[in-house]
């Protein structure tokens, strides 16, 4: 359908339209218009990335010079999801319009995800891949196969150098799996193709670390134009997001392999000092004129970039004691040295960079200034060493990052030194903590330099929350009601057990026998009624597997295992993974199976539970973060000193938007229908935290049930949904066609009309 906003043209792939999604469209283009920031909430399965697309292509498409969007999610599914959206989009222009537009959008990930090298992909490590990419790509790969040395390259890669620069990937909308058939059709490397060809693309979709982690914007971010559009998807843990690109951890393990590092280092410089020193002299003239020179046009040699230092900083002289790359693997060893004399700890203990610059000043007459060049001075001195196994150098990396950061930042970090890991253990392994406790450092930037930046999200209130804690301010902040034919999801606080005991996941009460029993009688009822898919969260892993323990010696999980197959959620990604497998697989067959997971784990962010995977979601429990962690104490002083955000504010925002994400996994659409339930008592009097469009559906006298009134109200909406239901019912209440779009429109004409004659 095609239909207006204001005088802009817009091109919706469907027939039909929600009311939330013309709203939404309509304070996105009066962001853009506005050359402002927003933060939207969109309720599930409403359509928010097609209508998002669907604005902005229509905005880029009404304009000149297209303003290019930077289009940012957080997991590679939801990264192909929207590339796979925007695909069909352009198709269906094409069709409406026509004629084929002059349009590209490309998606990009990591190495490991794109490589065809048949070596290199077969490699499982991150890390490893990277470092085996550069070892066949450098710029001195090339060099020595030019002067006729047997190396190894990258067919992949040198292929692209035969190719017109900007017309490595034709016209068109490619999703990840599109660019390895592209790449691999054509013998041309999809990652680097990608890279090359993100100037010229009118849509860019990656992770937001390619914005938010300064060491990765650095090198592929750096060259986008300052009036690009920037879309946060799935942003409710955006400021977490900022706070780990900054935070740095340091063991006494990676200690000791960062001086192996450094002696490698020592070594390597020695044999080049003695076969070719012309190398080392011409960098060491180089850091005379300043950093930026060194850098400039390297930035696909590079194995790591600067965590953050300001232009002007990059542009002077580096200081004289680390300028020789001899001097500088000293300062190293001596800086790591330290580190490791800090770890020799019994108490925890916390401090300032201000004041660990002065400990280490006295105990090592170790200047500030050389500190926050480190991380620029060893990538130079890597690709001076012309070093191809780097991988053995990422602990000496880290120390270096941490040095720059240590250096740079006076506010916003703490130092925490704690002596055991952080479950208790009394063998000490002491973890040194550079932690980031100012959300808004990492983001800054791209505030700063981009006109528009939309945050938005299904599960992100209360609103108010984000522009405090990131610094910003917003032309439009809204959250959106869910228009339904039919009530399809059915939200309950269940605050008690049919005993009538009070349930909660309350340190206190926690492992109370009486509270356990209820919430397993709360599983084994939901489970009877529940057809096919259940999803259980709890607040943490550790509660989790105490909770199953005393289940399982209370015959709980064998009275569950009657009517559903139990499957867990653990740390290690390829059980949780084979987990799911499982689980959809018993769903399929009628077998029926619960699946028990933890809030903030892999399971609540990124896998949807549509349809008959998932027809009820339980929160055992809020799901706060552990209040003794020593980084989260420190980040609560920070946020109430500086930004007046008070600590119980904090906690509970932070929790209710997990309990909130935990929720949304089980509606996917509004043909899909589920019901919610929060089982803590807790619940009762933060459901006002919750967004608008789960709030909104919550009835009053569903909000204080015990397990016996829970099961029957869920039994009477499950028997509703059972009831025939077409799309086309849903279409004639909660969907707009062309004709109710002009009716609406008339209508707000008539009601501005009439309030401005009022006023006069």
């Amino acid at each position: 359908m095609k239909f207006k906003i204001d005088e802009l043209e817009v091109i919706f792939p469907y027939p039909r339209i929600y009311p939330e999604q013309y709203a939404y469209m309509t304070d996105l283009k009066r962001t853009l218009d506005a050359g402002g920031h927003c933060v939207l909430e969109m309720p599930s399965g409403t359509g928010k990335t097609v209508s998002l697309l669907s604005l902005i292509v229509a905005y880029q498409q009404s304009f000149p010079e297209p303003r290019k969007l930077i289009y940012c999610s957080r997991t590679m599914s939801e990264i192909e999801k929207a590339l796979a959206e925007l695909k069909a989009l352009m198709a269906y222009r094409a069709k409406e319009l026509g004629h084929v537009e002059d349009f590209r959008a490309l998606g990009l990930t990591s190495r490991k995800n794109l490589c065809l090298h048949p070596t290199v992909k077969r490699e499982k490590s991150g890390n490893v891949v990277d470092a085996k990419c550069r070892s066949l790509t450098a710029g001195f790969v090339k060099a020595k196969k030019e002067r006729g040395e047997e190396v190894e390259v990258c067919v992949y890669h040198d292929n692209l150098d035969l190719l017109e620069p900007h017309n490595l990937v034709p016209p068109g909308v490619y999703t990840l799996d599109g660019l390895l058939r592209y790449g691999e059709k054509h013998t041309q490397c999809p990652y680097f193709s990608a890279r090359r060809m993100m100037p010229f693309c009118n849509v860019i979709i990656y992770s937001y670390h390619y914005l938010l982690d300064p060491k990765i914007a650095e090198r592929v971010s750096k060259e986008l134009s300052k009036d690009c559009i920037v879309v946060f998807d799935e942003a409710h843990n955006i400021d977490n997001v900022c706070i780990e690109s900054l935070s740095i951890d340091l063991t006494e393990d990676s200690l000791r392999r960062a001086a192996r590092g450094a002696q490698n280092l020592e070594k390597t410089i020695g044999e080049m000092k003695s076969s070719d020193a012309a190398k080392l002299q011409s960098e060491y003239q180089k850091l005379v004129e300043g950093l930026r020179d060194v850098d400039e046009g390297r930035e696909e040699d590079s194995f790591m970039a600067n965590p953050v230092l300001p232009d002007d900083l990059l542009k002077e002289a580096v200081p004289g004691n680390i300028r020789r790359a001899e001097h500088f693997v000293a300062f190293l060893k001596r800086f790591v040295e330290y580190l490791k004399t800090r770890m020799k700890v019994t108490n925890t203990i916390s401090e300032t960079p201000a004041s660990f610059l002065q400990h280490l000043k006295d105990l090592t007459f170790i200047e500030r200034k050389p500190l926050r060049f480190c991380a620029e001075r060893l990538t130079s001195l890597v690709r001076t060493l012309e070093l191809a196994n780097i991988e053995d150098y990422h602990p000496l990396q880290e120390v270096a990052t941490f040095a720059t950061l240590v250096a740079t930042y006076e506010k916003g970090f703490l130092l925490i030194l704690e002596p055991y890991d952080f479950d208790g253990a009394q063998v000490p392994n002491p973890v040194l903590h550079l932690a980031c406790l100012d959300a808004s450092i990492a983001i800054k930037p791209v505030f700063d330099r981009f006109s528009s930046v939309v945050i938005t999200s299904g599960t992100i209130s209360p609103l108010e929350m984000y522009p405090k804690m990131l610094q910003f301010s917003t032309v439009v902040q809204e959250s959106y009601a869910m228009t339904l034919a039919r009530k399809s999801f059915l939200p309950m606080i269940v605050t008690r057990g049919s005993d009538q005991v009070a349930i909660s996941s309350r340190f206190e009460i926690r492992n109370d026998p009486s509270v356990v029993r209820n919430y397993g009688s709360l599983l084994i009822e939901f489970s009877k009624i529940t057809p096919d898919g259940m999803v259980v969260f709890f607040p943490s892993y550790l509660y989790m597997e105490s909770i199953i323990s005393m289940w399982q010696g209370m015959g709980i999980l064998d009275e569950v295992w009657k009517y559903k197959l139990i499957l867990v959620e653990t740390p290690d990604s390829q059980e949780t993974s084979l987990a799911l497998e499982t689980y959809r697989t018993a769903c399929c067959n009628g077998r029926g199976a619960v699946m028990l997971c933890v809030a903030r784990g892999k399971v609540s962010e990124g896998i949807d539970f549509d349809h008959h995977y998932g027809r009820t979601v339980l929160c055992i429990g809020v799901p706060f973060q552990y209040t003794e962690s020593r980084i989260l104490k420190a980040r609560l002083e920070f946020l109430r000193e500086n930004y007046h955000i008070k600590e119980n504010d904090f906690l509970s925002f932070d929790a209710m938007r997990h309990a909130a994400q935990c929720l949304g996994r089980v509606l996917r659409g509004k043909d899909d229908y589920g019901i919610m339930v929060l089982a803590d008592k807790r619940f009762a009097r933060k459901r006002g935290q919750l967004p608008k469009w789960i709030n909104n559906a919550v009835l009053e006298s569903d909000t204080n049930l015990s397990t016996d009134m829970a099961v029957a109200v869920a039994k009477k909406f499950l028997r509703t949904m059972a009831q025939p239901f077409t799309a086309r019912d849903q279409d004639g209440i909660s969907t707009w066609s062309i004709t109710d779009l002009e009716n609406h429109k008339r209508k707000l004409l008539e009601e501005d009309t009439s309030s401005s004659m009022m006023v006069d």
